[in-house]
C-alpha cells in the first residue's frame, strides 16, 4: 500500500506510523485518517509485526484537523445544500468511528511516542494508544470546545478510564493544553523523557514487548482492556480460556525450558 501523508516502516517486528505532514504540524483531513486506517490494519495482519508505534515528523505529533481543507470544505459543502452537507458529514463520522473501533480491536500492544503538540485529532489518536511515551516537550490537549465541538474517536471513553470523570471533564470543558509532565502527574502519559531521548526509549519499549510471547500479549491486551468494563468473574473467565489456549503453543514451552535451562527464551508466536 503506498502512502502520500505517513510514513510506514516495519522492522525487527515493530511497525512504525509516523504522521508526515511536518509544515503544518502534522494536521489531518480525511485522506489522512483513511491511510492511517490503512496502515493500522496492514500491521495487524503483519504476522511478523508484534508492536505497533505511532508518531509525527518535525514538531508536533499532530496538531489536529487541517484547518484549511475544513475552511475550503465548509465552502464547497455550504454551495451544495444542506442534504449534501448531512451526507458528506455522516459518511465521515462513519469513517472515523470505523477506525477508532478498528483500532481498538488491534491484538497488538500499541505504543504512542508523542513528539510535541497532540491536540485534536492529535489527543485522541494518542489516548486511543495503548502506551504513551512523552518528549518533554510534548503537549496536550482536547480543545474541541475551543472550535465548537466536543470530543471525538472515542476519547470521551478513553479518558475517562485514564484520568477518572472529575479531571476528564476539566480538561474538556476548559480545552485546556497540558504540558508533558502535568500529563504524566494525571495519568494522560506513562512517561516523560527528554527530547532526544523520546524515539529510543519507545523502541526500547517496543522490542522488549516484541521480545515476548505474541499469543499471550494478544489475550492480555485484550482482557485488559475488557476489565474495564467486564466483571470480575467474566474477567477470571476470560483469563482461563486465554490460558487454555496459551499452554498449548510452542512459546509456552520455551517459556519454561528457557526458565529451566536459564537463558534468554526465544518465542516465534506459535
Amino acid at each position: 500500500m503506498a502512502f502520500q501523508y505517513i510514513l510506514y516502516e516495519a522492522k525487527d517486528h515493530i511497525a512504525t506510523i509516523t504522521l508526515n505532514r511536518p509544515d503544518i504540524m502534522n494536521a489531518v483531513k480525511p485522506a489522512v485518517l483513511e491511510e492511517l486506517a490503512g496502515a493500522s490494519l496492514m500491521a495487524n495482519k503483519d504476522l511478523a509485526v508484534r508492536v505497533i508505534v505511532f508518531t509525527g515528523a518535525g514538531r508536533a505529533f499532530s496538531a489536529g484537523a487541517d484547518m484549511e481543507y475544513l475552511k475550503d470544505s465548509m465552502a464547497e459543502l455550504k454551495a451544495k445544500g444542506k442534504a449534501f452537507a448531512a451526507e458528506q458529514a455522516a459518511a465521515h463520522d462513519d469513517g472515523t468511528s470505523a477506525f477508532a473501533i478498528s483500532l481498538r480491536q488491534v491484538g497488538k500492544p500499541i505504543l504512542c511516542a508523542i513528539n510535541g503538540a497532540a491536540v485534536g485529532f492529535g489527543f485522541t489518536l494518542a489516548l486511543a494508544c495503548d502506551i504513551r511515551i512523552a518528549s518533554e516537550k510534548a503537549q496536550l490537549g482536547g480543545v474541541f470546545l475551543r472550535v465548537g465541538l466536543t470530543p471525538e474517536f472515542g476519547s470521551t471513553y478513553n479518558l475517562v478510564r485514564l484520568v477518572g470523570l472529575a479531571k476528564a471533564c476539566e480538561l474538556v470543558f476548559t480545552a485546556k493544553v497540558v504540558t508533558a509532565q502535568e500529563a504524566l502527574q494525571i495519568g494522560l502519559v506513562n512517561q516523560v523523557v527528554p527530547h532526544d531521548q523520546l524515539m529510543p526509549a519507545t523502541m526500547d519499549m517496543a522490542r522488549t514487548i516484541a521480545s515476548l510471547p505474541p499469543v499471550a500479549m494478544k489475550f492480555a491486551k485484550q482482557n485488559l482492556i475488557n476489565g474495564a468494563d467486564g466483571t470480575l468473574a467474566a474477567q477470571i473467565a476470560a483469563e482461563n480460556t486465554a490460558n487454555r489456549i496459551c499452554r498449548d503453543t510452542e512459546d509456552y514451552a520455551e517459556g519454561i525450558n528457557s526458565f529451566l535451562e536459564k537463558r534468554k527464551p526465544l518465542f516465534k508466536g506459535l
